[in-house]
């Protein structure tokens, strides 16, 4: 695995559906070195710290692989940083990726602990409000990280697996089992049993699993 891109943007306002809009999602590659911070990379801001951001959304990646499915898809040609990714990696096997498996980069320490459920910003950032159902249907989702060991990267690092979590649930599996509403209760257990799952998402698997 190799990292291709890293990509930031500050927060702008932009005109979506006649409102005024602040956002951080037209992340654009920048060269050179970039820190990694607890919470973002130097140079990255997100705008609703509500739902974007913090310790369990501090790091997005997406494949580079995804790029060419989607220029296929929605017919252009898209420049990495599109989908609001900080990191674009190449060779990242987003379906091997579980919750709690650790990846170093750089000098940066970086653990996997859920997919993105996108927010109608995806649709802004494409001018398509369409987007987000397009977006959730092509499970092209990526990975967002928790920050470990804060440090530096740049593109060209190699991407080194340095951990596979022993609960081995895979990241994406997190928001099928949300979108089917479903799951056996072995799978919830064994979900649960990710010790680096976020708060927001074990929370949403113990209801799911009560339910049973």
């Amino acid at each position: 695995m190799r990292l291709v891109s890293v990509n930031v943007s500050l927060v702008r306002t932009v005109r979506w559906q006649g409102h005024d809009i602040e956002t951080g999602i037209f992340k654009a590659p920048v060269e050179g070195p970039v820190r990694v911070g607890r919470t973002n990379l130097d140079g990255d801001r997100q705008a609703d710290l509500r739902v974007h951001g913090g310790e369990h959304k501090a790091v997005y990646a997406y494949a580079a692989e995804h790029y060419e499915w989607w220029r296929g898809e929605l017919g252009r040609t898209l420049p990495f940083g599109a989908f609001g990714e900080n990191l674009t990696i190449e060779g990242f096997p987003e379906e091997e990726v579980c919750v709690g498996d650790r990846f170093r980069i750089g000098g940066a320490l970086l653990e996997a602990v859920q997919p993105r459920f996108p927010c109608f910003k995806l649709g802004l950032r494409f001018e398509d409000a369409g987007m987000i159902e397009r977006f959730l249907d092509s499970e092209r989702w990526g990975v967002y990280f928790r920050v470990v060991v804060e440090g530096v990267l740049r593109a060209g690092d190699e991407v080194i697996r340095v951990h596979r979590d022993p609960a081995r649930f895979p990241v994406p599996g997190l928001l099928r089992l949300l979108l089917s509403k479903g799951g056996s209760p072995d799978e919830l257990k064994r979900a649960l049993s990710a010790a680096a799952l976020p708060p927001e998402w074990r929370a949403k698997i113990a209801r799911m699993l009560k339910e049973k």
